[in-house]
């Protein structure tokens, strides 16, 4: 029967697999893909592997507590996820309007999970089995751990711990916690006292039983101050790794959340372990009907080669979330996984995509890390690569031509995020050179953001001459190789530290390389993030030093006008941000303008052409009386 692929989502599957009841029920915001890319089947399939009983709950109808009832009450607790994506940043645009789908939802439906999904079923869950242990996890449950601020209600709120009034809350990847919990769950310890495991945060009434942690300010505290605010978040953030990291409280009112140190990292046999699960790899079949759903187009043909980033942009969640330690697979187990894909029906010979956060950090930073964990205060690639960093593409290379190789494969694509400040770092061109003839499809994406300096020290990204070699060198190779194949760099706009003046410097340089892009991203402050710490405060938390941060929408939407100021419908913006960033001489005709002038504009450019004229053929005549008086 087919749905046997699938863990069972109806009382009828669990009969017919001779289930009284689930052990666990995991309750997800997303439509039910059974694949690895997929937090919640990663869980759930997890859990079985070790012999509990999981049944899914997929995008439960919040209005109606049935919903939740449909699998009955779980032995052991519910674990709850608001999905792949935090729910307002899947409902919600930059500029807080809704969006048209939801690629995470049968045939991209909007409206078939709620805003703040996690607190929303934690509180029919509550409703439907009083006394059932939650525990939330997911990306959702992660960023928001601590009293953390929120773009959408524009204010500080509470730990999502409380919110949710759910009884543990796993961050990170999770897998390593689930396994504990359930096996603490079972040989009979209440959850109230399940205090002892990483990578999870708990609710206490007492620190009395407490020792050796760091007391943040409260969020009473952080909600008013936001010099505060900062300090709490530069603790948190520093403290985001499993060997060095201590405890950390962050009083509640009366109550303290108290964060345990990260997990540790996966070893490659567990991660090899994990990825080797009998995921079906397909959408359940019961969205057909609907069109299936559009998330898993992304993926179905892509592999996850690793986990973690020491790349640390700042407005990237991933150091808070999967950490800073490099965490990858066998070759092993991915050719098996790709196996696997070439096998599948609708394979039609391409690998979509060998990554992960970043394609090309295959492995740990330095081997420091595996002692004494990541540097406190010390970026491994930020503002120059580390002394310490291991760089070789060697191992990642050794992979992709063994992915080649298979049989029924025409091409392997490498799609994900690669750092090209640490493939200038390679000593060999090696990788450069195979990337391009290999594993490229006409355009390779790369992320400089922006080109001026101040808001690359505050991303956390490489000079722009850094990118500028890398381009000259990628363009080199592509020549020698014969193809004819482009940069698409990812930009974006608004970013703290961002001025007009900022702005107009980086359009001066799209004008000078002749790039015009047609996606431009605007800052999206998510939890988490330092980018996020600096937008709500106006500091930068690692050096308390004051941040320009454009939060007018006008402002917002001259910046974003100015990276696209080829485009017809921006020219009133464009027009608008140069004069007032006092940069008059780019609207004009000559090769240095940005815009022509239209209309009246263009009769008064002519005019203050002409005067100009005037002004220096009279100067001219001047100086030419002046030394014929002279010779007199």
């Amino acid at each position: 029967m087919e749905h046997n692929e699938f863990l069972p989502i109806t009382m009828r599957e669990m009969k017919e697999r001779g289930w009284e009841r689930a052990d666990f029920i995991v309750i997800t915001g997303d439509a039910y893909i059974d694949h690895p890319s997929f937090g919640a089947a990663v869980i759930s399939r997890t859990l079985e592997a070790a012999g509990y009983k999981v049944g899914i709950i997929a995008q439960p109808d919040w209005r109606n507590v049935q919903d939740f009832k449909k699998l009955g009450r779980p032995k052991y607790g519910f674990l709850i996820t608001a999905g792949n994506i935090d729910s307002m940043v899947n409902h919600y645009t930059v500029s807080k309007r809704r969006r048209e789908k939801d690629y995470y939802s049968p045939g991209g439906k909007m409206n078939l999970r709620p805003d703040r999904a996690t607190i929303v079923y934690c509180n029919m869950a509550k409703q439907a089995y009083k006394g059932v242990p939650l525990i939330i996890g997911g990306i959702e449950a992660s960023l928001r751990r601590f009293a953390h601020y929120d773009y959408w209600s524009d204010k500080v709120r509470r730990s999502i711990l409380f919110d949710s009034e759910a009884d543990l809350l796993v961050f990170g990847m999770g897998e390593h916690q689930i396994l504990e919990i359930a096996d603490s769950l079972k040989n009979g310890l209440d959850i109230k006292y399940m205090h002892h495991i990483a990578g999870t945060c708990y609710k206490i009434e007492s620190k009395e039983n407490l020792y050796h942690f760091i007391e943040l300010p409260s969020y009473e505290t952080i909600a008013k101050d936001k010099i505060a605010y900062a300090k709490a978040f530069k603790v948190q953030y520093e403290e985001q790794d499993a060997i060095r990291g201590k405890v950390l409280v962050q009083p509640h009112g009366n109550s303290y959340i108290v964060q345990n140190p990260p997990a540790m990292a996966l070893s490659e046999i567990e991660l090899d372990r994990i990825y080797g699960l009998p995921y079906s790899r397909k959408v359940h079949p019961t969205y057909r009907k609907d069109g299936g759903v559009p998330a898993i187009e992304e993926v179905k043909h892509s592999i996850i080669s690793s986990r973690g980033c020491f790349g640390s942009c700042s407005f990237c969640a991933l150091t808070f979330h999967q950490g800073r330690v490099i965490q990858s697979r066998s070759h092993t187990s991915i050719l098996d996984e790709a196996e696997k894909i070439v096998g599948s029906d609708d394979f039609k010979g391409y690998i979509h995509d060998v990554g992960g956060p970043t394609a090309n950090f295959r492995n740990i930073a330095c081997e420091k890390q595996k002692k004494e964990g990541t540097c406190k205060n010390k970026q491994c690639l930020y503002p120059n690569p580390c002394s310490n960093l291991k760089v070789d593409h060697g191992e990642y290379l050794d992979l992709l031509r063994k992915l080649r190789k298979i049989k029924g494969v025409k091409k392997v694509f490498v799609r994900s995020g690669l750092r090209y400040d640490y493939i200038m770092a390679d000593p060999k061109d090696t990788f450069l050179k195979e990337l391009s003839e290999h594993h490229i499809s006409g355009q390779l994406k790369v992320a400089p953001e922006h080109i001026s300096p101040k808001v690359l020290d505050l991303m956390g990204k490489p000079r722009r001459e850094i990118y500028d070699k890398f381009v000259d060198k990628y363009y080199k190779i592509n020549k020698e190789l014969g193809k004819e194949q482009y940069i698409v760099p990812y930009l974006m706009s608004s970013h703290p530290g961002s001025d007009l003046k900022a702005a107009v410097e980086m359009a001066e340089y799209l004008r000078d390389i002749r790039y015009y892009p047609e996606q431009v991203q605007d800052f999206y402050p998510t939890p988490g993030t330092l980018s996020t710490c600096m937008f709500y405060t106006g500091l930068d938390p690692r050096t308390m030093k004051p941040v320009y941060v454009p939060k007018d929408r006008n402002e917002k939407a001259m910046q974003r006008a100015l990276l696209q100021f080829k485009n017809p419908k921006n020219y009133e913006l464009v027009k608008r941000a140069l004069m007032l960033a006092g940069r008059k001489d780019l609207i004009g005709f000559g090769s240095k303008a940005l815009i022509k002038p239209l209309g009246k504009d263009r009769e008064e450019v002519k005019a203050d052409k002409h005067q100009k004229k005037k002004g220096k053929d009279r100067n001219r005549n001047n100086s030419k009386n002046k030394n014929r008086s002279k010779k007199k």
